[in-house]
């Protein structure tokens, strides 16, 4: 061997860090000071007297090593056992709480100290670590196997920052104290995600353009506000980093968010070009990403269709992400959130046994935590879908237990978007057109950027006989979100209106976009391109298509269509109706 070769071993490595130490301090430096470092004392005394080593300090973090892997883990479930207890006797803004990451690797030993990926993963997998948890790598978990009777929840794979590979990793945090609430159940309340918006950087090199940034920058803030499906950290907190070189690691963990919101402006001449991107906290990756360049007339016209564009895309995108999210997570280990969101990767698959089962997730959501307004929202929701679907037996019942649960989901919270839409789209399925539009202007009103409310106002407008404003709202629902797991019944209610206004070519254009979407299920999509083919006199081919939707619905009907789709106005559905029957459908 080379006499200058560098020492190797292999050694369960541990890194626990303070989690929120910049907003901690911001709210009492020197009071916050001395709680960090009597956590950070006692937490290396653990160490110590567990056998492990402190191999360095860096600010508020500390790196060391255990000879074992179950040392490791042990040593740390110690510690944050002890942390929670002291913590349950303090106020919210005292409490010190640390994550802790532990990864076993083959490492470099220099100077005293340890290098290598080994290290690296290790800090990976404290960020990843829930406040007040432990989080470690699949290596460590098989190593505790039958030695530690300790729960680890499984986090799957993982994308981790600077780390080459995926790594599957495994979760652990305190018990929850059942002596908490007053009735001693179990309840897991809703964590909604929360996001931090960061000032726009100014790339012109003109700081008088810092305006522009700031600017957007803050009706971003107000707008994501409006959409309470996420937590906004205020401007004061994120204007704070304005100006500094950052990590977007440490400022999550600062802020105490899931996901950060950054990008630039760059103005040349007449033109503006704004760039914005959401990154995961945990993993450093990008959930979304997007560029917009635009022409600057009217200052205040460009801040608002900018704004609009970037908020409006931002929450599908952000609610894709959370369901897959939930999807990763083992049942047994899901709170009121991840119900609520596992139960809407279901809901949107708009067949009959996942809406089944999104109701039953909707109602596992609301037991955990019955103030979560948009869990009675979207049962409420699913309520309808069953209704318009053709699933319900009794549709008048499932209809009336909808609203009751949109009624409950407005006592809980009365600005959820989400209740008000689902009021409006039980309105409109009971015929009462004027309130069923006066619930989704509503809505729009508390999220203006929220896609679905402006389709269901759009269909509402259809049946109410008003189709150019109908247009123009699923027009803009379309652009709005051109990835929402609703897309489909975005642009099948376009085609429908376009139809009933006469224009069949252009209705059969968007009924025929509609097939080639991947998740446009049940009959709908089939039934409007029959109708619109028929109308042009293809009628082989509207039979054809007839033929897709009754395979979907066996029982599909003009009876039934003019049961389920009540219009303001006697015949309102003639000409879709006027094309199922060429195409061969039965009254009855």
């Amino acid at each position: 061997m080379p006499s200058d070769s560098l020492n190797r071993k292999l050694t369960a490595i541990f890194y626990a860090d303070i989690a929120g130490y910049s907003r901690l301090t911001g709210d009492d430096e020197e009071g916050t000071h001395r709680r960090v470092m009597e956590v950070l004392d006692y937490t290396s005394h653990e160490i110590a007297n567990a056998g492990g080593k402190v191999l360095r300090y860096a600010g508020d973090a500390i790196l060391a090593e255990f000879s074992s892997a179950v040392a490791a883990v042990k040593t740390a479930v110690s510690i944050q056992t002890e942390l929670d207890t002291r913590n349950r006797a303090l106020q919210q803004e005292k409490k010190v709480k640390i994550r802790i990451g532990i990864n076993i690797g083959d490492v470099i030993e220099d100077r005293g100290e340890v290098f290598g990926d080994g290290v690296n993963l290790a800090a990976r997998l404290e960020a990843a670590a829930d406040e007040g948890g432990i989080c470690i790598s699949a290596g460590v978990h098989e190593q505790m196997a039958g030695k530690l009777e300790l729960e680890f929840t499984d986090g799957g794979e993982q994308d981790l920052k600077n780390i080459q590979r995926p790594v599957r990793i495994y979760r652990w945090s305190p018990p929850q104290d059942k002596s908490m609430n007053g009735s001693g159940a179990n309840t897991r309340t809703s964590e909604k995600p929360s996001i931090a918006v960061l000032a726009l950087t100014n790339m012109s090199h003109d700081p008088e353009q810092d305006f522009l940034g700031d600017g957007i920058t803050e009706d971003l803030i107000t707008a994501l506000s409006k959409i309470r499906s996420f937590k906004v950290i205020s401007r004061e907190s994120t204007f704070s980093y304005k100006g500094s070189s950052i990590d977007i690691r440490q400022v999550a963990r600062e802020l105490d968010v899931r996901y950060v919101l950054e990008g630039s402006v760059r103005k040349s001449g007449n033109r503006v070009r704004v760039t914005a991107q959401l990154i995961d906290a945990e993993t450093g990756h990008h959930v979304w990403a997007e560029r917009y360049d635009r022409e600057m007339e009217d200052i205040f016209d460009l801040q608002d269709e900018i704004v609009e564009v970037i908020a409006s895309a931002l929450e599908p995108e952000l609610s894709a992400f959370e369901r897959e999210r939930a999807l990763r997570k083992p049942p047994e280990n899901l709170d009121a959130w991840e119900l609520y969101q596992r139960a809407l990767w279901h809901m949107w698959k708009y067949d009959r046994d996942n809406v089944v089962i999104a109701t039953d997730l909707f109602n596992q959501a609301i037991t955990a935590d019955p103030g979560f307004a948009p869990a009675h929202a979207y049962y409420a929701y699913s309520c309808y879908q069953d209704v318009i679907m053709g699933f319900a037996d009794d549709p008048e019942a499932r209809l009336k237990e909808g609203m009751q649960a949109a009624r409950r989901a407005l006592e809980c919270d009365d600005k959820d978007a989400i209740s008000y839409f689902a009021i409006g789209r039980i309105h409109m399925m009971q015929g009462d057109h004027d309130a069923s539009i006066a619930a989704l202007e509503k809505s729009i009103s508390l999220n203006p950027c929220f896609a679905q409310a402006y389709h269901g106002l759009g269909m509402a407008l259809t049946l109410a006989g008003e189709f150019d404003r109908s247009g123009e709202m699923t027009r803009k629902a379309i652009q709005m979100s051109p990835r929402d797991p609703m897309l489909w019944a975005f642009t099948i209610v376009h085609a429908l209106n376009l139809i009933l206004g006469g224009s069949y070519e252009e209705g059969l254009e968007w009924a025929r976009k509609t097939l080639q979407i991947p998740n446009a299920n049940g009959y709908w999509p089939h039934a409007v391109t029959a109708s619109a083919l028929a109308n042009l006199d293809r009628l082989d081919e509207a039979r054809a298509e007839l033929a897709q939707a009754m395979a979907a619905k066996p029982d599909l009907s003009v009876s039934f269509l003019k049961n389920n789709l009540p219009t303001r106005q006697s015949g309102g559905l003639d000409p879709y109706l006027k094309g199922l029957r060429q195409a061969g459908l039965k009254d009855t």
